[in-house]
């Protein structure tokens, strides 16, 4: 999983009571963004717009890679954990043989060996293992453009054909819900927030860092210790987190080009 930079301010709302954080009602306008929930683009038809996302059946997923180019490199580690009613439920992990051998930089990361990989199955063999655990929930994972980027280049890449109906997180429409971008913009006043930097700002558990299945529960755990600040709707999430998506690769932007 690639390290995470800072964030933007942004102005946050309840979405869930109406209200804005002064505690002001503004007449309507829980209607207003119940009817805007509906129009979101990139939502999954498994959950309603206006349904509590945090009770849905969601999926963390995790990858660890072989690089940071989903074009050119490999997935040699899956992770999923998920949650039911908002209670982590289950986790699993695979190791998968990426094909290529693994560069000493990526090895330095997560530890991951060729030696350890020899034996493991090809991803093209414990894709029905996804898939049957991703089905019907929601996608997740901390720094999601970069796991649904791989996710999707690898399925192009074997050319996997999934069952009639195919999970969330493999139909290239759906947004996947994302805890670094609420943490950049819950916690916008730290400094930090790698997964390992959030955890601890949070109390979650990291027991085994750069490992997939690690990270996806430690991720679970802090989107759920996230939701109570986080939108209700599904429908509301999923549009104001584009909205603070994309204002905080704005101002990475803006920084880079400062130096």
């Amino acid at each position: 999983m690639p390290a995470a930079g800072a964030m933007h301010p942004a102005v946050r709302t309840n979405e869930a009571c109406g209200c804005f954080p002064t505690g002001r009602h503004y007449p309507g306008i829980a209607d207003r963004l119940a009817r805007a929930a509906l129009t979101v683009s990139g939502l999954a038809s498994e959950v309603a717009p206006s349904a509590p996302w945090v009770s849905a059946p969601l999926a963390m997923i995790d990858f660890e890679t072989t690089g940071l180019d989903p074009e050119r490199d490999r997935i040699l580690e899956v992770g999923i954990a998920v949650a039911e009613g908002g209670v982590v439920v289950e986790r699993r992990g695979w190791l998968v043989q990426p094909g290529i051998p693994v560069p000493e930089q990526a090895r330095a990361v997560h530890g991951i060996t060729d030696e350890e990989l020899a034996r493991a199955p090809e991803l093209e063999q414990v894709l029905p293992d996804i898939e049957r655990m991703l089905a019907g929930r929601l996608p997740c994972a901390y720094n999601a453009p970069f796991d649904r980027a791989f996710l999707h280049a690898e399925l192009r890449r074997t050319g996997y054909t999934p069952g009639p109906v195919v999970p969330p997180a493999f139909r290239p429409e759906v947004h996947w819900i994302d805890p670094l971008v609420w943490a950049r913009e819950l916690q916008r006043n730290e400094r930090g927030f790698r997964l390992v930097d959030v955890c601890e700002r949070l109390g979650v558990a990291l027991r085994t860092a750069h490992r997939a299945a690690g990270d996806a529960e430690a991720a679970l755990e802090v989107l759920l210790r996230l939701a109570p600040q986080m939108p209700r709707a599904y429908g509301e999430l999923v549009r104001i987190q584009a909205r603070y998506e994309a204002l905080q690769d704005a101002d990475a932007a803006l920084r880079g080009r400062r130096g």
